[in-house]
């Protein structure tokens, strides 16, 4: 049965700073991530704009060559919808998709609450509503200069409804990327009850070792490893530390899912 139970954020205790912002998952794990720039930010706007002007387009051709006819009132009614769909954009799919546009979703970032929780729907709409004031009052200059200088990255409308965007994925090296094959064909797996985990979980234990190796906070390796026993209801090995025990996991899980491809 797989274990989901890396998922949901909670509420930090540190303060942010310039780089990264801070959260403690449900399992009391803080991890860092990176706040996203001015140049994330302006990508996953353009990927927002393109899928608009992409769907005008198609719309146009598909009544073009099916010869389809609409009165002033319907056409009327059509770009009605477009407008309120392109105006509400933002807000229901921040709402709805956790945080994150389209374009966001490619870029891999996000919107999150400066606290650590997932922003509530006043956050979301307070943010969405300074869009005027970010982009179309000051002609977009307006929230980008406020990214450029805010310690955490945030227009206007983030500094209202204290949220920023974050990095959901960090830029690691390929020593530090949590998935690589087993290359040794001898290898026999220590823990074969890893394979109970999920990739979301592993991706987890990944982060928190990649935290460690920064930070070099042993409460974060004690705690993940406290927590995976309990999951997966077993002891650590004879012989082994949480970290190395954390370390087992992943290439475990590696072999065995490498195995079963």
């Amino acid at each position: 049965m797989t274990v989901l139970f890396f998922i949901f954020l909670s509420k930090s205790t540190e303060r942010p700073s310039m780089d990264h912002i801070s959260v403690i998952t449900t399992q009391n794990i803080t991890i860092d991530y990176d706040v996203a720039g001015v140049g994330e930010r302006i990508a996953a706007r353009i990927i927002d704009f393109a899928i608009f002007i992409a769907i005008y387009i198609l719309f146009s051709i598909i009544i073009a060559s099916v010869g389809l006819v609409f009165d002033q009132s319907a056409m009327l009614v059509l770009l009605v919808v477009y407008g309120i769909l392109f105006v509400f954009y933002d807000l229901l799919c921040e709402t709805l998709f956790n945080g994150q546009s389209i374009g966001k979703r490619v870029l891999k970032i996000k919107v999150i609450s400066l606290d650590g929780y997932q922003p509530s729907l006043g956050q979301y709409f307070l943010r969405w509503l300074f869009r005027f004031v970010d982009f179309t009052i000051t002609a977009q200059v307006g929230g980008l200069i406020c990214v450029a200088i805010s310690p955490n990255k945030q227009r206007i409308g983030d500094l209202v409804a204290g949220t920023t965007l974050i990095k959901t994925q960090p830029r690691t090296s390929l020593e530090a990327i949590a998935f690589r094959p087993q290359e040794d064909e001898n290898y026999v797996p220590i823990i074969t009850e890893v394979g109970t985990l999920s990739d979301d979980d592993i991706s987890l234990v990944h982060e928190v070792l990649h935290n460690f190796n920064r930070s070099g906070n042993n409460m974060l390796v004690y705690k993940m490893a406290t927590k995976v026993q309990e999951v997966m209801q077993i002891k650590i090995p004879d012989g082994m530390n949480e970290l190395q025990f954390l370390q087992q996991l992943i290439k475990d899980y590696n072999y065995l899912t490498s195995r079963s491809e």
